[in-house]
């Protein structure tokens, strides 16, 4: 059954205000509770850390959930309608702090609440994205409907990246602490009140027409299928690995700006480099990538995007040291950094893909839901890594949120952090990849083998 425009455009709507909140609280809660907030960041980066891995556990739980659920109104958009809601209250609640809570009580209110957010967020995630199945039974129209909610959620993420700073020194009249705490709060309450807005249309206009079994994966499986499968696990190492070094970057990226670029329009600056990279990576995918493909071999491609990325990461140091720090310099890394990774996110999706073939030919059984489970696991292990690293490096070289202008050595500490930490991170995936060997000519041989097995 073909799915109409209206229902399209309403699933699309529901993951771009999905995805604004989960940008919100990924890219800005280190930021807000360490420089905002006054907490340690060390503290931050253990919680968060904890927390995602918490997440990635809890995860099949809640398919678990989803799949027994049996209700007039379907399967999928009960669980999606209630994790909004319960999922928006909690996000006020983490970045509109109340003035009474100060001490160990913002400790103990931080852990709470940030964990309670990934909770929450999973009762409204794990149906959005399973109950495509249940929209259409048509292959085309899935593929479409997925193609339109990635290249949503890519569009919530960008807005959150691109204006956040901006509108919260807009929204609380200034730029120093205290106007940035009341800027998050009123900017979390028009974001929190348009996600409950776009999941409402998403829930009245999409419509459940089928009712099938879900496949739910338990996280003892992801684990078996994993050791079953040598090609998986380098895989997923350098997934882990590559996102873990971007991630480092995402979250120092803000601190760069304020302590180190620093002026007294460093928020539109932030906001114009955060919009040259996402185009960038939007570019890699759709125009980079298949130019470069028809050129190179899919495992060669990979490996250029990595030194495209060790490449940015280097120049970006180069050019911090040398006091090179206006934006339209900052360009220059910033489109290696972001064209590489956005291959990479292509490529490493393709690379899991071929896993499963090899994993079937080799154990017998082919384990295509279980694999691709990792990667959702794989992504939130990845930021949760990432948020420690940064948080114990802020802390390691001294910088103090208070202070306007940075002592020299933790200037520099910041510029290392963000350019050698993510190089030897991606280095090690270069080198872990070389044992990747699923070539396109060993894929046509298994693709050969698999099916006369079948015949």
């Amino acid at each position: 059954m073909k799915l109409s425009l209206r229902e399209k455009s309403s699933y699309g709507i529901a993951a771009v205000g999905k995805d604004i909140v989960y940008a919100l609280s990924s890219g800005y809660v280190l930021y807000y509770y360490n420089v905002v907030m006054g907490i340690s960041a060390t503290f931050i980066g253990v919680i968060l850390l904890v927390a995602r891995v918490f997440d990635a556990v809890n995860d099949p739980f809640m398919g678990v959930i989803v799949a027994k659920t049996n209700s007039k109104f379907g399967r999928f958009r009960p669980w999606l309608f209630t994790g909004t809601i319960l999922n928006a209250f909690v996000l006020f609640a983490l970045f509109a702090v109340p003035s009474s809570v100060q001490g160990r009580s913002l400790l103990v209110y931080f852990a709470v609440v940030y964990i309670l957010w990934g909770m929450t967020y999973t009762i409204m995630d794990i149906p959005y994205w399973s109950m495509i199945p249940a929209i259409t039974d048509t292959p085309k129209e899935r593929e479409n409907l997925t193609v339109i909610a990635r290249s949503c959620a890519g569009v919530g993420a960008a807005i959150v990246q691109v204006g956040t700073m901006v509108l919260v020194a807009r929204l609380g009249g200034g730029s120093s602490s205290e106007n940035y705490r009341t800027g998050f709060k009123w900017l979390t309450l028009i974001i929190c009140a348009f996600f409950i807005l776009a999941t409402v249309i998403a829930v009245l206009n999409v419509k459940e027409r089928r009712s099938e079994n879900m496949n739910t994966v338990t996280v003892k499986q992801m684990f078996k299928s994993l050791i079953n499968n040598d090609q998986a696990i380098v895989v997923v190492l350098t997934i882990v690995l590559v996102n873990t070094a971007l991630y480092t970057i995402a979250n120092l990226i803000i601190y760069f700006f304020q302590f180190d670029v620093r002026g007294d329009n460093w928020e539109s600056t932030l906001a114009l480099f955060n919009t040259f990279g996402g185009a960038m990576q939007i570019l890699s995918m759709m125009v980079f990538y298949p130019l470069i493909r028809k050129l190179l071999p899919t495992m060669n491609v990979f490996k250029l995007s990595l030194c495209m990325t060790i490449g940015g990461c280097f120049l970006l140091l180069v050019l911090t040291l040398s006091g090179l720090t206006a934006v339209y310099f900052l360009f220059v890394p910033a489109f290696f950094i972001f064209s590489g990774y956005g291959m990479q996110s292509v490529l490493t999706t393709v690379f899991l893909a071929d896993t499963v073939d090899y994993g079937e030919l080799k154990n017998g059984h082919r384990e295509e839901s279980v694999i691709f489970s990792m990667q959702t696991f794989v992504v939130k292990l990845s930021s949760g890594i990432a948020a420690l690293v940064a948080s114990v490096g802020l802390d390691l070289i001294k910088l103090d949120p208070d202070a306007a202008v940075q002592s020299v050595s933790t200037v520099n500490g910041l510029r290392f952090m963000m350019s050698v930490l993510p190089i030897i991170g991606v280095i090690i995936a270069f080198i872990l990849f070389r044992r990747y060997n699923l070539t396109e000519t060993k894929l046509k041989e298994i693709s050969d083998k698999l099916a006369a097995k079948k015949q």
